[in-house]
């Protein structure tokens, strides 16, 4: 491949990733979206201040944090403590994907720059997408998808802001609820690995259980006692297949 070919190499995969807005994942965020809209609408949240949170925190979850810290008059370290423990659930997701996007020519900085853009929906899209693409065009291919996505996104907020404030709460709840919904389909649909079958199973199966017992702590207690159990009960089960 010569110099002058690259660019255009790269801008085609950079396009390509951009087509993925209106793939089923990209559409059904950009719907929970429009129910985050509707939910800051009526928290009287500022709308340039939504679509700020909307470009910077980007994942969904965390920005309900945010705006639910706001509400309940949290301090503002509180707030920074409580979405950082919220985001920290991406690093194995980014840690997944970057074996996936680099060449042993990507420099450090662009990956800690595209990183940003890996959430959920994200995570997903290329997970199940991204190896029908030639490795030296995967990380503009990312890029393509993540930056659109966010930008559209945030450009959407900004749109309906106004008009969503008179949907009913309960539209406005289930429009936000399809991401998770979605998620946790994606992820059984995508995963290559039992143990994942496991601590997804595991997790849901207790969730009622510390719902009850700790409400504050459900969703972290689920997610680490289910990924703990699944964890151990996939390493005994090697074992054992390993004496046989």
């Amino acid at each position: 491949m010569t110099a002058g070919a690259e660019p255009q190499s790269q801008m085609h995969w950079f396009l390509l990733g951009m087509r993925g807005l209106f793939s089923l994942p990209a559409i059904i965020l950009m719907l929970s979206f429009v129910g985050f809209a509707a939910f800051t609408a009526e928290a009287k949240v500022p709308v340039g201040q939504v679509m700020f949170m909307t470009g910077i925190i980007w994942a969904l979850p965390a920005k309900v944090i945010l705006v639910g810290s706001m509400l309940s008059g949290a301090h503002i370290a509180t707030a920074f403590i409580a979405v950082t423990l919220s985001s920290v659930r991406m690093m194995p997701m980014v840690a997944s994907l970057v074996p996936e996007i680099r060449t042993s020519r990507t420099p450090t900085w662009l990956l800690l720059l595209v990183s940003h853009f890996v959430a959920i929906t994200a995570w997903v899209f290329a997970m199940e997408r991204v190896r029908d693409v030639p490795r030296a065009g995967r990380l503009a291919f990312f890029a393509g998808f993540g930056i659109t996505l966010t930008t559209t996104n945030i450009v959407l907020v900004g749109l309906v802001y106004g008009a969503v404030s008179e949907f009913p709460p309960l539209v406005s709840g289930c429009l936000f609820f399809l991401t998770p919904v979605y998620f946790l389909t994606s992820i059984w649909i995508s995963a290559r690995h039992r143990v994942i079958y496991w601590a997804l199973g595991i997790g849901l199966a207790l969730g009622w259980l510390f719902a009850v017992i700790a409400p504050e702590y459900d969703i972290l207690l689920a997610g680490i006692v289910g990924g703990t159990l699944a964890w151990w009960g996939e390493r005994m089960l090697r074992r054992r297949e390993a004496v046989r």
